[in-house]
């Protein structure tokens, strides 16, 4: 097995632990200081930093029936693309778009970084502001202050 077909492997477990809402399969792939970008302009977007962080956002989509379905998968030396779509099956309005992940590894074979990118950003946006709130302003600002 060559090191891109590890490397597409472990982004199958992962889409099959996303698909049973498996949060422990979902950070088996995971460095611990992983960072994963979610873009956009909406309370979830932003760098993720650390497993807990991922994990915690991932809790959230799941509220949603955040569903994926990988089209493409092609790998070199370090990083994994993924092509899939990505829809919701709850909450107010819906996504149904297609997205790119860019996936990077470590040298101990572990997700290190990840970069969302999204065919429809405004309806990612608009679909979080509708489901999902800012913390009230005085938490906000307490954890700004840490």
């Amino acid at each position: 097995m060559t090191t891109q077909d590890i490397k597409i492997e472990a982004i199958g477990r992962f889409f099959t632990a996303y698909a049973a809402h498996d949060l422990a399969g979902i950070s088996a792939v995971l460095a611990d200081d992983i960072e994963w970008t979610i873009p956009g302009h909406h309370p979830l977007s932003g760098v993720k930093r650390g497993v807990e962080e991922v994990v915690a956002f991932f809790t959230e989509l799941g509220k949603s029936g955040f569903q994926a379905d990988p089209l493409f998968l092609e790998a070199n030396e370090e990083y994994v693309v993924d092509i899939h779509r990505g829809w919701t099956t709850k909450g107010v309005g819906k996504v149904d778009t297609m997205w790119a992940l860019v996936w990077h590894f470590n040298a101990d074979g572990k997700v290190d970084r990840v970069v969302n990118l999204s065919a429809d950003q405004h309806q990612m946006d608009a679909f979080i502001w509708d489901n999902y709130s800012l913390a009230p302003l005085p938490a906000r600002l307490a954890a700004a202050a840490e």
